[in-house]
């Protein structure tokens, strides 16, 4: 994808010696990859990522689409583990579900690579091939609260009622996420430990869609009007909803602006950035996690312990690799397209 031309660049650096080494070393390698679903924009970066990854190599990477339906998914596992993969690649659609598909996969002794969507601890300690990719979600929510503190601070009219209180609604992605609940409890956190008095105003979930962001959106414009002063959203999608809701509303003309902060640093967002309708976004970083995901579940499959030297990126506690997040802002959005 284009907007991550530069970190495709880093993430080839890193990885490329490893796909390299097993190039005619293995043979007929087939891994199952499951996405929780397909029209998810942050979710295509990863999936077309981690098959760009493939490419590189011999081995060949089922991809299927789970609807966002837990039952589907577990249907397509069965179909993986019937069809004798070599490795699984998982993106659950609940995380709590994870057990069963480690079962499963422990009784066929096929290794499975989860990404994005953490399984519980407890269920990652099922099984010695079983590693998760991700990044941490309350990473995400600090540098989204700090975007704001840092134009909170910079332009003393944000605070529309000059009453010293920052007052703003969220948008928050699916009920029990983790990076959905720990976005929004460290955004706000970050604002908190700024010395920035808060006050929520509203708060619902969008389910990470933009439609539903720009309903919701439009609802607490209804219900607050002009007393929000900054809107949180879990991720970008949502974000740019609520900036359609905000424009409907007359923001972003006429020197009426609303500050607005997602995360994942998709294209559409990064337009918005340059457009001047988004205050900043966090990079959550599609391409590296794709192609650690890949990374982790070739070497599985050829029968290997993945070491970091092996994979190209550090493995934590033995499981897990975090990929950083970053903040993106009109300044440097360049960079990340």
């Amino acid at each position: 994808m284009k907007k991550f031309t530069a970190i495709m660049c880093l993430a080839l650096a890193l990885v490329t010696p490893v796909f390299a080494q097993g190039q005619g070393e293995a043979s007929d390698i087939e891994i199952g990859c499951a996405i929780y679903k397909f029209d998810d924009t942050f979710m295509t970066g990863v999936r077309n990522a981690i098959i760009a990854a493939a490419a590189e190599t011999d081995a060949k990477v089922e991809v299927v689409d789970s609807m966002n339906i837990q039952a589907t998914q577990n249907e397509k596992v069965d179909l993986f583990i019937t069809k004798g993969m070599d490795a699984m690649q998982i993106n659950p659609v609940d995380r709590t579900a994870a057990g069963v598909i480690i079962d499963k996969a422990k009784k066929a002794n096929i290794p499975v690579v989860f990404f994005n969507r953490e399984p519980l601890a407890e269920d990652m300690a099922k099984w010695d091939k079983i590693y998760y990719v991700g990044a941490r979600a309350e990473e995400s929510g600090t540098m989204s609260g700090q975007l704001v503190v840092d134009y909170w601070k910079a332009n003393p009219k944000m605070d529309k009622n000059r009453d010293g209180v920052l007052q703003y609604v969220m948008l928050k992605g699916e009920p029990g996420h983790q990076d959905a609940e720990l976005r929004t409890e460290y955004s706000i956190k970050a604002l908190q430990d700024a010395g920035i008095k808060v006050e929520k105003l509203a708060e619902d979930t969008g389910m990470w869609d933009r439609v539903k962001g720009q309903e919701k959106m439009a609802a607490f414009i209804a219900s607050q009007g002009d007393a929000i002063e900054a809107v949180f959203a879990n991720n970008d999608d949502m974000a740019l909803g609520a900036i359609e809701a905000l424009k409907a509303a007359g923001y972003f003309k006429d020197g009426k602006f609303m500050p607005v902060v997602g995360v994942d640093a998709t294209a559409p967002a990064l337009q918005a950035l340059e457009e001047g309708t988004l205050l900043g976004t966090v990079l959550n970083d599609a391409v590296n996690q794709g192609r650690a995901t890949f990374a982790l579940s070739y070497e599985l499959a050829k029968g290997n312990t993945p070491t970091d030297a092996s994979i190209g990126y550090t493995i934590t506690d033995g499981k897990y690799v975090w990929v950083p997040y970053q903040k993106v802002t009109k300044e440097n959005y360049q960079q990340f397209k």
